[in-house]
């Protein structure tokens, strides 16, 4: 049982790394030179795309900004003109009036009732 600790006490420690590059010295050149240029190339690779789904994102969001916004702004602007002229409709003339006319009415004044 000694000498099992005693053969722990030689081995040196070697990190991961140590140890993974050690394990290349097993492969021949051409398959360690294909490895590092498949490795580089994926880094570029990667490193293009996010530059360009960063720009994209950036031409994406600033054109919904300019173009989609205003519109968006101008629609809700209308509609709430159109909830005051009906809201002030209904406050000058009773509440069918509103109702009328938005069912095609001219905004008059209700028809008298029928005898």
């Amino acid at each position: 049982m000694a000498q099992i600790e005693e053969n722990y006490d030689e081995i040196d420690d070697e990190t991961m790394s140590e140890r993974i590059w050690g394990l290349t010295e097993m492969f021949p050149d051409s398959v360690r030179s294909v490895a590092c240029s498949t490795s580089s190339l994926s880094k570029v690779a990667a490193s293009k795309t996010y530059s360009f789904i960063r720009s994209a994102l950036w031409v994406g969001t600033t054109g919904f900004m300019v173009l989609i916004v205003p519109v968006l702004f101008e629609q809700e602007r209308f509609n709430l003109e159109q909830q005051q002229q009906q809201h002030q409709r209904q406050i000058l003339l009773g509440p069918n009036a509103a109702v009328s006319n938005m069912h095609g009415g001219i905004g008059l004044a209700p028809p008298p009732p029928a005898k």
